[in-house]
């Protein structure tokens, strides 16, 4: 498996967990010129943006030490752009996944 099917997949793993955990997903790979989302789901009030981080190993830092500030501020000015693309008003929420080999999930809110 090369990279992008990797990446994929682990965006597709955290993709069936928010819907098991009763999101619906309303977009992946969200993205225009300026930004990007991985996931963007939503619950009956609530909407959410999940940046997916995958690592093979721990060697260099779990894939949650990769949420820098700079990555935070993107993932905001990303949000924002869909807020007000898509006219929500409603509760909003940051999350980011980590997925490790085993395609085990970690989800922390942010």
């Amino acid at each position: 498996m090369n990279t992008t099917e990797i990446g994929q997949r682990a965006e597709q793993s955290v993709a069936n967990y928010l819907v098991k955990s009763g999101h619906k997903i309303v977009a992946r790979n969200w993205k225009n010129r300026y930004c990007e989302i991985d996931i963007v789901s939503k619950t009956k009030k609530c909407v959410y943006f999940t940046e997916v981080k995958y690592r093979s190993s721990s060697d260099w830092g779990s894939g949650l030490d990769y949420i820098t500030p700079k990555k935070l501020k993107q993932m905001k000015f990303a949000a924002e752009y869909w807020l007000v693309e898509n006219a929500w008003t409603r509760e909003v929420a940051l999350q980011a996944a980590e997925v490790d080999n085993s395609f085990n999930i970690k989800l922390i809110d942010i």
